[in-house]
């Protein structure tokens, strides 16, 4: 699979290949023997496969960048499809100004007042499904929870929210290289980013809302009038799309390890617990880039200028020098310190947002049910940038 050239291993691993991305932790695991730092001859980018150099790498804005952008495209080098997000491809002192709004709208204080309306809707919710017995988890419950609770906390009406779905889809399939799933989505852009662009804007948004208060910011100095609605954009992927896929995976791990369900089902409170094993054992957001502004190095091998830098994500949270059974699916693991998140100034501003979500999904599921069967073959969803799921047909037994 891999063989040294240079000082570091080459290999012809294509992260984006279908077949690769139903079941890529075998090749994870190669490419974590064969060295910190990997070739990838197809698209001529590196690829970072372990724990500790990935960890490194999130604590190194200054030679890893993120204003080259998340995926596959290099913002240094060529015209983005999109306005970039000025918080996830943002380097300080842009990023400092931007995620220090974001992460005052959305401090525990403000997670604690969501949290018993996320919970009463996640309930409503779970005894509609019980009763039915037979329904798509995706589908059913894993898209619609968090399309109905997060709007109404960043303060967009009702009216078209399938369109948040779409903009999301084509923001994370737009990370790898363009497929058929890629433009298809993109044939939407004409109706569902003047869409999206006009529900970021203040006159769009309730009162007292985390979208209001951004505006707020913006009055005060803290950001401009025009990054204001750019960075309501950038709640839709913290509180939504990335969210939909974790839960999702989090389903689907948990049906396919039935003693683990018994165990969440027999102490519902290990819901959080579960949730954050999921992303560390199957993580939905597998990998994430990274852009040289510099020449570097990485573990000793030499990083030219304007490189891309593929860090599995995914592959880091299986690592066996890093945690033991790594390969098992354990609802109790102590899990604190995965990376699903990602860490350092670029982690996840809206974690606590897809926690508590999560969390509220799998308690009130497992509060009623007893057991759950997968009833159908699983879809995966053709996304190069996320690893989700677009349907999972379960039946459930109830308590």
């Amino acid at each position: 699979m891999a063989r040294l050239a240079l000082g570091y291993a080459c290999s012809d691993f294509d992260p984006f290949d279908w077949d690769t991305r139903i079941d890529p932790y075998p090749a994870y695991a190669a490419l974590r023997a064969a060295g910190p730092v990997i070739r990838l001859e197809k698209y001529g980018i590196f690829a970072v496969p372990r724990f500790a150099e990935i960890k490194a790498i999130f604590a190194d804005h200054v030679n890893f960048s993120n204003a080259g952008g998340a995926g596959i495209a290099n913002y240094f080098k060529e015209k983005p499809w999109r306005p970039p997000s000025i918080v996830l491809e943002a380097d300080p002192p842009l990023h400092t100004r931007t995620r220090k709004v974001l992460a005052r709208i959305m401090s525990p204080g403000a997670m604690r007042k969501l949290e018993d309306a996320f919970k009463a809707k996640a309930v409503e919710l779970a005894d509609e499904l019980v009763e039915r017995k037979s329904f798509d988890a995706i589908r059913d419950l894993a898209e619609v929870f968090p399309v109905t609770v997060f709007p109404d906390a960043l303060g967009i009406d009702n009216e078209g929210r399938e369109n948040f779905l779409t903009y999301g889809a084509m923001v994370f399939a737009g990370m790898g290289p363009e497929n058929d799933y890629f433009r298809s989505l993109m044939a939407h852009a004409p109706k569902v980013l003047p869409w999206v662009t006009a529900k970021c804007q203040r006159d769009a948004l309730a009162p007292g809302s985390f979208g209001a208060q951004v505006y707020e910011a913006a009055d005060s100095g803290e950001i401009t009038q025009e990054e204001a609605p750019l960075l309501v954009r950038s709640f839709l992927s913290a509180g939504l799309d990335t969210t939909i896929s974790a839960t999702g995976m989090a389903l689907y791990s948990l049906a396919r390890h039935p003693e683990q369900w018994a165990i969440l089902a027999a102490n519902p409170s290990l819901a959080r617990a579960a949730f954050d094993e999921t992303l560390r054992y199957d993580s939905a957001a597998p990998y994430v880039f990274r852009t040289t502004p510099h020449e570097t190095e990485i573990a000793g091998v030499p990083i030219g200028k304007h490189e891309k830098v593929l860090l599995l994500i995914a592959s880091a949270n299986r690592d066996d020098t890093r945690w033991e059974r790594a390969d098992q699916f354990d609802v109790t693991r102590r899990v604190a310190g995965h990376i699903g998140f990602g860490t350092g100034i670029h982690g996840c501003v809206g974690q606590m947002v897809a926690r508590l979500e999560g969390e509220a999904v799998l308690a009130a599921l497992a509060a009623r049910v007893a057991s759950i069967e997968i009833t159908g073959e699983p879809v995966y969803r053709d996304s190069s940038g996320l690893r989700a799921l677009s349907s999972l047909p379960v039946r459930v037994v109830t308590k």
